[in-house]
């Protein structure tokens, strides 16, 4: 063993390639090897009569994935769920995060934190159905909009197309809702982390030469602020784009989550789950290199 200590403590490198390369391997083999695998199987498709997977290499199923306008819908409809949610979520946690990062203290930062993080530690699914209740017909959110005489006015939201539905619980809105709370400490996170790196001199720079806090805000706080919001919306876009349990549970529409889920569990449309998957796997990409020009890896 000190044979073996000498060794790596004189050649950092090796000990360094004996860290990664266990993980490197699990997840070139487990991850990257079944991703590649579930992808290659878009290049098939399935026979209209046998529905059995026909192995030859075409490009039918990404023809019938991008010509029909349900499946063109339903990544419309997931995008801009992701693009509400993500700026929900940035308009939501900038003036969280900035208490946290500028002005809390002691106690009271640590209390900020937990409370943020605390969410992350329930059950995924326990959440879900907690909202289901909240925002039930006869739930706490339709009593609270009685007991304010606001009852026509969540009626005409929930008569809107494209937003509204039978009841929260099961309609667009009551989604983005859900979406909203279980991605905002992914974004509150990075964002507060950035917004510590502010050097506190800008800000008294700034108030020196006659700025308003308002103006201060805009000018220096918000820019450095940049990176820390590209991090969290990297987060809150792409577990938006994936999720297939909540739009399940909430609302009867389909989004890209739970058309592949469909297909790969109910259906057994292996190929066309698989050019499915491909699409927001590509969108994620454009998403994550434009979050890169905007320095949402310095934030991480």
């Amino acid at each position: 063993m000190r044979a073996a200590s000498t060794f790596f403590y004189r050649r950092p490198y090796w000990y360094l390639a004996l860290l990664l390369v266990p993980p490197l391997l699990w997840f070139g083999t487990v991850y990257l090897g079944s991703l590649f695998a579930l992808l290659a199987q878009s290049f098939y498709k399935i026979d209209d009569f046998t529905a059995q997977i026909v192995r030859e290499p075409t490009l039918d199923t990404y023809h019938q994935l991008f010509s029909q306008p349900a499946n063109v819908d339903i990544v419309q409809r997931t995008v801009l769920m992701a693009i509400c949610v993500t700026i929900a979520c940035a308009v939501i946690a900038l003036p969280i995060a900035t208490y946290m990062a500028r002005y809390a203290r002691g106690r009271v930062k640590a209390f900020f934190y937990v409370g943020v993080m605390l969410p992350m530690w329930t059950s995924y699914l326990v959440k879900i159905y907690a909202w289901r209740l909240l925002l039930a017909k006869e739930g706490i959110v339709a009593w609270c909009f009685g007991k304010l005489g606001l009852s026509g006015l969540l009626e005409t939201l929930l008569a809107m197309p494209g937003i509204g539905g039978p009841s929260l619980s099961s309609s667009y809105l009551g989604m983005f809702i859900v979406f909203v709370y279980m991605w905002l400490p992914f974004m509150i996170l990075p964002m507060a982390a950035a917004l510590e790196r502010v050097p506190g001199s800008l800000i008294q720079a700034s108030a020196d030469l006659g700025a308003r806090p308002s103006q201060t805000f805009r000018n220096v706080v918000l820019p450095l602020a940049v990176p820390g919001i590209a991090a969290g919306s990297v987060f809150t876009f792409s577990l938006t784009l994936g999720d297939y349990i909540t739009p399940q549970l909430t609302s009867n529409s389909q989004f890209i989550g739970n058309v592949i889920f469909d297909n790969v569990g109910v259906v057994g449309n292996v190929p066309f789950a698989a050019a499915l998957s491909l699409v927001p796997i590509a969108i994620i990409g454009v998403y994550v290199l434009i979050a890169r020009r905007l320095g949402a890896f310095d934030a991480l």
